[in-house]
């Protein structure tokens, strides 16, 4: 939670150019509390699991959260049961209506497809464009951040000639960011695509800021503010296990894998991984909960004005 100090104390403005959470005496008196209405659109095979993996990301701060699932209208999904999708989740078409403080766009195993090829762009392209009207603050993940950053500015993506698969270091690029509070200079996040972004086709976007990137494997994590938006292309989510069992999957079907990168104790796959991602995974979106709870509307209404 913030700070609350006068604003014309010389700490408001140091803290504030260190990235301190502050406020002063008259939003603190604006504020009133509601619990955050945050949307999952959930993109990928196993429901289930992402399910998990974002909801403890999200329920780990002191604020409220109402989570509603959501899925693309027309697609029906193989990996998990009827019956879970029927009690749990809510079509696109039905909330397109309603209002929502955050959503969050997940990836999809979908990344050697052109984005006019996806069976559901055309319904994925109206969500981008509602994000604008009906929701304060969108978190674009790994497919669904390329996609988003592809819609709104162009930027395309670029398939790699191996897969990157494993756990990289990466370097804090502006640690005044609210997103990135408490963040070390660098940190090591979960890497598990076959395409890429290319940081100097994002630097050429109009108003776009790259937050987190690495020399091995590009752009992380990126700001884009004009569309109340931040686009990741890894996967602080995952669990500890998760890249254990995409290559374990690999290895069963015969698929040709390496073994995930800096993961395993002396890269042995036959050693328990190590997960030194998750406290910084909880600090990304724990900031990016405050971000949303310090500037939406209490009147949800308003969202989108």
């Amino acid at each position: 939670m913030p700070i609350k100090i006068p604003s014309d104390l010389p700490a408001y403005d140091v803290l504030t150019n260190e990235g301190v959470m502050v406020m002063d005496e008259d939003q603190a008196m604006r504020q009133d509390i509601r619990p955050l209405r945050i949307g999952l659109l959930n993109l990928m095979p196993k429901k289930i699991q992402t399910e998990n993996q974002f909801a403890r990301l999200i329920g780990a701060t002191p604020l409220q959260i109402d989570l509603s699932l959501i899925r693309m209208t027309e697609h029906r999904t193989k990996n998990t049961a009827a019956d879970h999708m029927a009690e749990f989740y809510q079509p696109f078409q039905d909330v397109k209506d309603q209002k929502f403080d955050g959503l969050i766009i997940t990836g999809a195993p979908i990344e050697h497809l052109e984005f006019d090829d996806v069976t559901y762009w055309d319904e994925m392209t109206e969500v981008f464009e509602w994000t604008q009207t009906n929701v304060h603050s969108t978190f674009g993940v790994c497919w669904g951040g390329m996609a988003m950053i592809n819609h709104f500015h162009g930027v395309r993506k670029h398939m790699l000639d191996a897969k990157a698969f494993g756990c990289f270091r990466h370097q804090n690029r502006v640690p005044a960011s609210p997103f990135l509070r408490g963040f070390s200079d660098d940190c090591v996040i979960p890497v598990s695509r076959w395409t890429e972004m290319k940081q100097d086709e994002i630097d050429t976007a109009d108003g776009l800021t790259t937050l987190l990137g690495s020399d091995e494997v590009g752009p992380c994590l990126v700001e884009d503010p004009s569309h109340r938006a931040i686009y990741i292309f890894n996967h602080f989510e995952y669990d500890s296990d998760t890249l254990k069992q995409e290559y374990d999957r690999d290895i069963a079907n015969g698929t040709p894998i390496n073994v995930p990168m800096n993961y395993y104790p002396d890269d042995d796959p036959s050693q328990p991984p190590q997960n030194r991602w998750r406290s910084h995974a909880h600090l990304l979106y724990g900031n990016w909960i405050n971000e949303i709870y310090q500037s939406t509307p209490f009147n949800m209404d308003n969202i989108g004005r």
